[in-house]
């Protein structure tokens, strides 16, 4: 199981801030930004080869299954 930032988004966040620097903002008046979109993802085939049990509720609330 992982849970972290979606890097999609932060990628988009880049392309904002390159775009804003590009306009002729400085970058130190830039604001610091924290993810705010974040992603569970589970991974069945290493659970049932470690011998785990991953019940449906946990399932159901993954963003992503890898089988």
């Amino acid at each position: 199981m992982s849970y972290g930032h979606d890097i999609s988004e932060s990628n988009r966040q880049a392309g904002v801030y390159i775009g804003r620097i590009l306009k002729g903002e400085k970058p130190a008046d830039l604001p610091v930004l924290q993810p705010t979109k974040f992603e569970f993802v589970i991974n069945l085939k290493t659970a049932k080869a470690l011998g785990l049990t991953i019940p449906p509720s946990l399932l159901a609330r993954a963003d992503e299954v890898i089988e």
